[in-house]
Parts: C-alpha cells; sequence; structure tokens
C-alpha cells in the first residue's frame, strides 16, 4: 500500500511541475502579444494621425461635387 501512495505521490509532482511549466509558457506567449498588440496599436493611432494630418479640411458650408465659378 505505501509503495503505491509513493508512486501516486511522484506522479502527482511530476503532473504539477509540467502543469507548472505550460502555465510559464502561457504567461510567456501572453506577455508577448500583449507587447505586440501594443504595437500594433501604436502603429495604428500613428497612421490614423497621418491620414488625418493630409486630409483636407472639411468645409461643411460648400456642398459636395464640382465648384461653380461666376464670371
Amino acid at each position: 500500500m505505501k509503495s503505491q501512495i509513493e508512486a501516486r505521490l511522484q506522479e502527482l509532482r511530476t503532473e504539477y511541475e509540467t502543469g507548472v511549466g505550460v502555465m510559464n509558457d502561457l504567461q510567456k506567449k501572453q506577455d508577448e502579444l500583449r507587447i505586440t498588440l501594443m504595437r500594433i496599436s501604436g502603429a495604428i493611432q500613428v497612421l490614423e494621425e497621418m491620414l488625418a494630418a493630409d486630409a483636407p479640411e472639411d468645409d461643411s458650408a460648400d456642398p459636395p461635387g464640382p465648384r461653380l465659378v461666376a464670371r
């Protein structure tokens, strides 16, 4: 009986260590993904700001389409 308990205890310890390793790997991947998403978010913001800076001023008083010039 004692040998069965010791064997089961060893199995559980091994399983526990494996689980801790997997959890650490997942935490590392989560951290890397968070950094990647922050970089992508920053790039999106920069590109949106660049587009906004290059966009012509919106003059809502003028109707859309070609402008008519009086002679």
